[in-house]
């Protein structure tokens, strides 16, 4: 759902022809949609044959299930970075996740222009387009998160029990919703701090919810 690419660390997988079909694929989705993009200029985008892009996949729905499984894989790892990160420099459920808003907030904030999109909410708007197995790979993304999510709030609650009545599962979609709006916003207004700005707003109702204060 989020995210900024993880830089290649194999120079030589990162200029594969599968990999560059799956960088223009992806490039052209997010920009107009997957049924407008063809495998016509995908073939000429990489430089390669016809035949060239069969190899890799076997037809255009191989391909959406490929670009979107690499996608998902790409946002689980940055977000078990940030996570991972945040809980070495803090022990605290509270404060461990408070620190790792605060770092996907500035990653956010690092990205040159507005972000560039979601593909899970791409292929979720042409669901039509795709398998029943395309589709149920979407809603497990976008599981995932709620369970990260839910996961960690379900740990800060048991040390902090909220200080207003509140549905954690619905605290933990919170973010992906703020996430995707935010990007929404961010694009149609042509201003790139919206989305950082929704996330920090988040990490304040998290303060506010859970942190102890004066009785």
């Amino acid at each position: 759902m989020t995210m900024a690419a993880i830089p290649a660390t194999n120079p030589r997988a990162k200029s594969s022809a599968r990999d560059r079909i799956l960088d223009l694929a992806e490039a052209a989705v997010l920009q107009k949609g997957f049924g407008a993009t063809s495998i016509e200029e995908l073939v000429a985008g990489a430089g390669i044959t016809k035949s060239g892009f069969f190899y890799h996949f076997k037809d255009k729905g191989d391909l959406a299930k490929a670009l979107l499984e690499r996608y998902l894989e790409r946002d689980h790892a940055i977000l078990d970075d940030i996570f991972g990160r945040a809980r070495e420099l803090h022990s605290d459920p509270l404060h461990s996740l408070l620190i790792a808003l605060k770092l996907f907030v500035e990653m956010l904030e690092s990205l040159p222009e507005s972000h560039p999109g979601c593909l899970a909410a791409a292929y979720c708007y042409q669901d039509q387009l795709f398998s029943r197995e395309i589709r149920d790979l979407n809603a497990e993304g976008v599981l995932a998160w709620r369970r990260r999510m839910l996961g960690q709030l379900e740990e800060v609650a048991a040390l902090y029990p909220p200080r207003f009545e509140i549905d954690l599962e619905t605290a933990a979609d919170m973010l992906a919703t703020l996430v995707e709006g935010g990007i929404i916003l961010s694009r149609v207004l042509k201003d790139k701090d919206v989305l950082a700005r929704q996330v920090l707003l988040y990490r304040s109702f998290i303060q506010s919810a859970f942190m102890p204060g004066p009785t």
